[in-house]
């Protein structure tokens, strides 16, 4: 696995007399995953980061892992496709492996930030111009279903207890619509109600789960979107705070709710958008 994954595993020890929860990011490597990642290690998480990389980009998480490091956090990175059932399973005993020598470890975080998917109409003209079968299946298995699988691997290991925060990135488009969107907001609405069904089946083990709704930010999933410049110059003008909501805006608040007393917030769409949504 080590090859073929090219993981990171760096073995930082936290700061003398701290014992430090763990943050699962799944899409470790840029936009909400990144952000995320280095604000739960600030604030004293260690992290395991999955994310998919090629050469001219992996430098970029290994920039990651070394601000992760400067924060006395421990960084365990895995460069794979988060939707392979053998890589999740393999990663997973390796996060079941460092708790077993650390018994006073925990999963404190499991966040669900996975953007890769097909940016094609329903309707053409021409067969080959409109989404397939294939592509829309692949794009609600790792923007939506993945979640499922891993909190059902990590539960079943029983890395998943109580006091543990599961967040899924959510966005407008799973109720609005927008050209060449509509298998990723398929996949968005999907997530939605997969949150809504964690949250119920795990509340009996006291884990939560919420699906974090941001204003549109400028991200690299964001610009692979098209007419994506036309959708920042309207939220730049909607929101009522003059600009676009951003990365750290949104990791700010998932430390926050990630907070030991927010066991009753569960179920929800939060949204972190500065009140964008509230204006016409």
């Amino acid at each position: 696995m080590q090859e073929e994954a090219a993981f990171l595993y760096n073995t930082v020890q936290p700061r003398e007399g701290i014992v430090a929860d763990w943050a699962l990011i799944l899409g470790a490597s840029s936009g909400f995953g990144e952000a995320t990642s280095l604000e739960l290690a600030r604030q004293g998480m260690n992290i395991f980061g999955v994310h998919l990389d090629r050469k001219q980009t992996l430098a970029n998480a290994e920039r990651i892992v070394g601000e992760i490091q400067k924060n006395g956090r421990k960084a365990v990175f895995f460069n794979v496709n988060a939707a392979d059932e053998l890589k999740r399973q393999e990663i997973i005993e390796i996060i079941h492996q460092e708790f077993s020598k650390n018994p006073g470890s925990k999963l404190r975080v499991l966040l669900h930030s996975l953007a890769f998917g097909t940016l094609k109409p329903y309707i053409t003209e021409k067969s080959e111009d409109s989404i397939t079968k294939a592509q829309m299946d692949m794009t609600l298995d790792v923007m939506a279903n993945s979640l499922v699988y891993w909190t059902q691997d990590l539960a079943r290991k029983g890395l998943i207890s109580k006091g543990s925060r599961i967040y899924a990135m959510t966005s407008a488009g799973g109720q609005k619509v927008w050209k060449t969107y509509g298998a990723v907001s398929a996949a968005k609405a999907a997530l939605e109600s997969h949150i809504r069904q964690l949250a119920l089946e795990l509340a009996p083990i006291g884990a939560t789960a919420n699906a974090i709704l941001a204003g549109v930010t400028d991200t690299p999933a964001l610009r692979k979107i098209p007419g994506n410049e036309q959708m920042i110059e309207m939220a730049q003008k909607k929101n009522p705070h003059g600009r676009l909501t951003t990365t750290q805006d949104v990791a700010k608040a998932i430390a926050l709710f990630s907070h030991s007393d927010t066991q009753w917030m569960t179920g929800n769409v939060i949204r972190v958008d500065g009140g964008e949504c509230i204006v016409e």
